[in-house]
């Protein structure tokens, strides 16, 4: 792991979201950190840990999932620059477990190092707790996720959050990325059965929105996929996308979705 990965993962994740200075980026370059690789589907925390560090992921993806349940409900996914258990630094005990989904590495950051940047930089701490509220936020979004629409809606929605997320730091540029599920994990994530998640993936495939091979997701047409999924980014309280990318999320006119459908 190279020297500052810990470091720029986060500066990324917080310039996603925040307007930062340089002299915010000289307090975060003194974040003190421990990394620690952990395998697939292990837990970093369980339900009624009490930590006093934060996990700042760097490679790979966690979740927390519902540890009274026994399926496992999966009820939110994060990616690198993320830190899942931001809430903690008001309240910490862990309410679930934070799982990985697949291999992962993560970065432990004391609780003291956010409670201090905060003290002394404005904008640290409004961009901490814009990581707060995108977390909330998504949180609401995935309750609609299950509620609201139908499984094919769901799983594309959670594709188009995921990859939307991927590249505001810096990843996912040609919307190719690592798969974060088994089908599993996917069926955890969306409130089907396994086999039920296989079925939408094949659909996904036939309708030309996207490869799902092996471990890697590319997703061919980006517009179309949003336009099924009726994604709005806007609850991720990302700064704005480049002009391009906001016409890549305007939905098609019916003409323009007629004419790309599959015939």
């Amino acid at each position: 792991m190279q020297t500052g990965f810990a470091y720029t993962k986060f500066a990324d994740r917080l310039a996603s979201i925040a307007e930062l200075s340089a002299s915010d980026l000289d307090l975060l370059a003194k974040m003190p950190f421990s990394i620690r690789h952990f395998a697939s589907h292990e837990n970093i925390w369980r339900k009624g840990d009490q930590p006093n560090c934060c996990c700042l992921l760097l490679q790979g993806y966690l979740c927390w999932k519902d540890a009274d349940n026994v399926g496992g409900q999966i009820t939110s996914i994060y990616v690198a620059g993320d830190v899942p258990d931001i809430q903690m630094l008001k309240w910490p005990r862990a309410e679930a477990n934070l799982s990985t989904l697949g291999p992962a590495v993560v970065a432990f950051v004391p609780h003291a190092f956010f409670h201090e940047v905060a003290s002394v930089s404005p904008s640290l701490s409004r961009a901490l707790s814009l990581l707060s509220l995108a977390d909330a936020a998504s949180l609401r979004n995935w309750i609609i996720n299950l509620g609201s629409r139908d499984s094919l809606t769901r799983v594309a929605y959670l594709i188009c959050e995921i990859a939307l997320r991927l590249r505001a730091v810096g990843q996912a540029r040609d919307y190719r990325f690592p798969s974060p599920f088994t089908q599993s994990d996917l069926a955890a994530a969306c409130g089907i059965s396994a086999v039920h998640a296989n079925r939408i993936i094949q659909e996904l495939r036939r309708k030309r929105l996207l490869h799902w091979q092996s471990k890697m997701i590319t997703i061919v047409d980006w517009r179309a996929l949003v336009h099924l999924a009726g994604f709005n980014p806007d609850y991720l309280h990302l700064r704005e996308p480049k002009p391009s990318e906001l016409e890549l999320l305007k939905p098609a006119a019916p003409e323009e979705a007629a004419a790309s459908a599959p015939h």
